[in-house]
């Protein structure tokens, strides 16, 4: 790093002539008030002589023995102190003066406990220049500047503070920190008719303030809590419909408030063919969410509701009843999206012949399942084929088929039972063959397996 101690120069120029004796040159140096601070700089420069006329580095100029002036921009500033003795004798000195503008940038606002970046820069750009980290004054990271004068800290956010960064020993501005404490919470999503369903809300540090928990069904107020730290909440399951619970925290000493929004669904514990309303839906939606294949969400248990449930009854193994029981809402809650057994790039289709079921795979991620009816008489055939020949509309009684060997291939058929009952092709839902028609082009693979 460039030095920036005081440095004086001392250049005599004399006259001589023969047979005369050479006067005592003037005598020249430069004592500054601070080499070094920051912007805006006031510093006071004394050149130890009677007069002198100075070049202060930043287009300024001055005359006098001691002269203060103030950088306002930052730079390394050479100062320059000119003196002139009766004789015409000269002799000059100089010196550095360093004007540092010191900025420290965070984000807006940081969550308790989770490790943040703070960014800073010195201008003018110092390489390699010690820096360090303050929090309330006091340092708590260490580090160097780069080639272009910006430096950066990690830092773990543990509450509201000042932070400052320092350079060479010359510090900037501090700011303020604003930290938001952590809440987190955990509910039941789903909860049987009458069951037992729970919220729990935390908030990190408990020193942050207090959390008040507030759950609305309907548009009304049903459950109402205030704490710290922790609250543990039952949640009201006495009719099905959606809850929505708030948990606030008003923030205090210097803490952010914070705000956090669940939900929760009280579902009937028995649906079947012809029920109706949010239970439905709630179904509904989540068959969809795990990406078996649904027209729509209406809230109406119908036929295209009773094939998406038997598609997943199928996949995770339960007992093939088109019904949702307190098993059935179980598995959904805990469910996934089904998983390939063949993955690689593009469309291709899988059908399980011992589930009866029927997975379209694009790029290893399943984007729809449904469930199938192969042939009654187990001739469907195993193994990897290809789609070659497609037909739009019917062909014979085949709805928008997918030839995939002879005379077998997947298509649309107004009964799809949840059994093999088929000549040998995959039967699908009528609805759904269009679709699934559309993603496979000649050539896409076809898996069957058991």
């Amino acid at each position: 790093m460039r030095a920036l101690a005081i440095v004086a120069a001392v250049a005599v120029s004399s006259l001589a002539t023969a047979g005369r004796a050479t006067a005592a040159p003037p005598a020249a140096a430069i004592a500054a008030s601070a080499s070094r601070g920051a912007v805006p700089l006031t510093v006071t420069l004394d050149s130890g002589a009677t007069a002198a006329h100075w070049d202060l580095g930043d287009g300024a100029t001055a005359e006098g023995r001691a002269v203060t002036h103030t950088y306002t921009r930052p730079g390394l500033f050479r100062v320059v102190a000119r003196v002139t003795s009766a004789a015409g004798e000269t002799a000059e000195a100089e010196t550095t003066i360093a004007a540092l503008r010191v900025t420290l940038r965070r984000p807006a606002v940081a969550t308790f406990g989770a490790r943040t970046v703070l960014r800073g820069r010195v201008e003018p750009a110092l390489v390699g220049a010690p820096a360090a980290l303050l929090r309330n004054g006091a340092p708590v990271g260490r580090g160097t500047t780069r080639r272009d004068g910006t430096f950066r800290f990690r830092v773990r956010a543990l509450g509201p503070a000042r932070f400052s960064a320092s350079v060479a020993g010359v510090t900037g501005e501090d700011r303020p920190a604003a930290v938001r404490a952590r809440v987190t919470a955990r509910v039941s999503r789903l909860a049987l008719l009458g069951g037992r369903a729970s919220l729990v809300a935390r908030v990190r540090p408990v020193a942050a303030g207090v959390i008040v928990v507030r759950v609305w069904r309907d548009g009304r107020l049903v459950a109402r809590r205030v704490g710290r730290g922790r609250l543990a909440l039952r949640l009201p399951t006495g009719r099905a419909g959606p809850l929505r619970a708030r948990i606030r925290l008003a923030g205090r000493g210097g803490w952010l408030g914070a705000v956090r929004t669940v939900r929760a669904d009280v579902v009937a514990p028995a649906l079947s063919w012809g029920a109706r309303g949010p239970s439905v839906r709630v179904l509904e939606r989540r068959l969809a969410e795990l990406r078996y294949a649904m027209p729509g969400i209406d809230g109406a248990f119908g036929l295209e509701t009773v094939q998406a449930l038997l598609a997943f009854q199928k996949v995770n193994g339960l007992p093939w009843t088109g019904r949702a029981d307190a098993r059935t809402w179980r598995a959904l809650l805990r469910g996934h999206a089904p998983r390939p057994r063949y993955t690689g790039p593009g469309t291709h289709v899988e059908v399980s012949k011992g589930r009866q079921y029927l997975l379209v795979v694009r790029d290893g991620r399943v984007e729809l399942a449904t469930h199938v009816s192969t042939g009654a008489t187990g001739n469907t055939p195993l193994g990897h084929w290809r789609v070659y020949r497609k037909v739009t509309g019917w062909d014979w009684v085949l709805w928008y088929p997918l030839y995939f060997l002879r005379g077998f291939a997947i298509h649309g058929y107004p009964s799809v039972p949840s059994y093999p009952a088929s000549h040998g092709c995959v039967r699908v839902p009528m609805w759904l063959a269009p679709s699934i028609w559309s993603r496979l082009g000649y050539g896409a693979s076809v898996y069957v397996y058991w």
